[in-house]
């Protein structure tokens, strides 16, 4: 490896945990720190191959880093652990690179750059596409906002865990094209989802019908990785449900900001508030088919 970098890992949770693992296999000097002790712990039995410094905070995580990535969980959790008494920018170094994976608005995500110029850091705002399973395999979509030199800084290490990386625009442009796509994925869920049990209803055979309308225009990422699993009820992984619903949220409020109507997404996050009312916060997005009840079928 030819550009080897002092990097931090801020949240390991089901995104930031393989980020991490990716980060250490690529020859990175790997420092981890997540809130929750106990995570920290499994992050190492699961890793014995990798021996990262574990920080006591997200400070001292920074204190000597060239690069820091946060992978948390909402806009207060980011500007904690950056803006806070315990911050990361309070050691970033000038020069150093922050990177944010994070589901945020494009408000704290423009703040964060602010704060970051003042600093003379390079800030990148990068929320992701490719689930849980492009997190594991390294394969995930990086889509991102900020000057074209802290692209450029940060680019070396999120290659390691990134197959796509594209350069939206300017600080906040990472966070608003993500509501773009949290939009597109939460229409395609509710046709599936309608699309499984009414195949389910007319007694048709999943498989074929699959075999079908995948080849044609029906297609999505959805169709081939969740109709099965769908008309299984099976939704124990990927994306959750709670998670989904803050996602549409962030969308709708900046929906509202630049006077756009969301009437698909809008129905959509009360179908989610019912998965939710179901105790199914926590399953993958797909659940959404289980508020429609299922009538027979194979």
């Amino acid at each position: 490896m030819t550009d080897k970098r002092r990097v931090t890992m801020i949240g390991l949770g089901v995104m930031g945990g393989p980020i991490a693992r990716h980060i250490g296999h690529a020859g990175h000097d790997l420092t981890i720190y997540n809130r929750t002790p106990a995570r920290v712990e499994k992050w190492l039995a699961d890793n014995p191959l990798l021996s990262p410094r574990v920080a006591t905070s997200p400070a001292d995580g920074a204190s000597d880093a060239d690069v820091v990535i946060t992978c948390v969980g909402d806009d207060d959790d980011l500007s904690d652990v950056v803006l806070g008494p315990q911050g990361v920018f309070t050691r970033l170094r000038r020069g150093g690179v922050f990177i944010d994976h994070t589901t945020v608005s494009a408000r704290i995500a423009r703040q964060v750059a602010v704060e970051a110029r003042d600093k003379q850091v390079h800030c990148v705002d990068a929320p992701m596409t490719g689930s849980q399973i492009g997190a594991e395999n390294g394969t995930l979509t990086l889509m991102c906002g900020g000057r074209p030199d802290a692209i450029e800084a940060a680019r070396p290490v999120m290659e390691a865990y990134s197959q796509r990386i594209v350069h939206i625009g300017k600080a906040g442009a990472g966070q608003s094209t993500k509501a773009v796509n949290q939009i597109c994925i939460a229409g395609v869920v509710a046709g599936l989802a309608e699309a499984v049990r009414f195949a389910q209803a007319a007694h048709l055979d999943m498989a074929k019908v699959y075999e079908a309308i995948s080849g044609g225009a029906a297609q999505s990422w959805e169709m081939d990785n969740r109709w099965q699993t769908m008309a299984n009820d099976q939704f124990d992984f990927g994306f959750a449900v709670d998670w989904m619903r803050k996602d549409l949220g962030l969308a709708m409020d900046e929906g509202r900001s630049l006077g756009v109507s969301l009437p698909i997404t809008a129905l959509v996050n009360q179908f989610y508030a019912e998965v939710q009312a179901l105790g199914a916060g926590r399953q993958d997005t797909s659940a959404l088919v289980r508020r429609l009840p299922r009538k027979g079928g194979k």
